[in-house]
């Protein structure tokens, strides 16, 4: 290693997050902060980790994209054969955590896990460019595979089989959402001294409360 890790230092500016100022309803700051996030970040604004629990109890965590979110939730779409979908199954809760480096900020959100509607589906599949809709069954999500060979094949199949067709969406492809329960906003401040704000769902009402950095 030619750099220790244990030597590398930032040190965070930001607006600060004060009590009598941020929204009695977290999903107002959460869409401010998204808004913001993705005019920084580019492409990468809405790329978040996705956490899961098998049935084991073991946790497993990987990079997906935000596709949608509203009142309702936040919307990500995955292979329902996949190991997080698998994992989802059997245990329908999950931890999202955005890192937006650029603003110094990190979003969390917890909650329990529905899938999407089927016509909801329907049209982000209907959305989105044709080689994303063969990759969606080109690709069986998180199986042992002999080879780079054994996609290309499948692709060429596929290719040939949709030529001048519409693809349909899969059966086994669709859309998650996370129905928050938590909400965590955190802004990187000076000399470590952060400002946490959460949000717990009680009883149907939002109640927000800082926490130690």
């Amino acid at each position: 290693m030619t750099r220790k890790i244990a030597d590398i230092r930032r040190d965070y500016e930001g607006g600060q997050l004060v009590e009598d100022k941020v929204p009695a309803d977290p999903m107002v700051l959460l869409d401010e902060w998204i808004t913001l996030a993705l005019d920084a970040e580019g492409d990468d604004g809405n790329a978040m980790t996705l956490a899961t629990v098998d049935s084991q109890g073991l946790p497993h965590a990987r990079i997906v994209l935000l596709k949608g979110y509203d009142e309702k939730g936040l919307v990500f779409y995955s292979n329902y054969h996949s190991h997080k979908g698998s994992e989802l199954a059997n245990v329908p809760h999950a931890a999202l955590t955005f890192w937006w480096p650029s603003l110094g900020r990190q979003l969390r959100v917890e909650g329990r896990v529905e899938l999407v509607d089927g016509k909801e589906s329907d049209a982000y599949f209907n959305s989105r460019p044709r080689a994303s809709q063969l990759g969606a069954w080109i690709a069986t999500q998180s199986v042992v595979i002999p080879g780079r060979q054994w996609i290309e094949e499948r692709q060429h199949r596929f290719e040939q089989a949709y030529e001048g067709q519409e693809i349909p969406r899969p059966v086994h492809w669709g859309g998650y959402r996370v129905i928050p329960e938590m909400i965590e906003f955190w802004q990187g401040q000076p000399s470590r001294l952060h400002d946490r704000i959460r949000y717990e769902l009680r009883d149907g009402s939002w109640h927000f409360f800082r926490m130690a950095p």
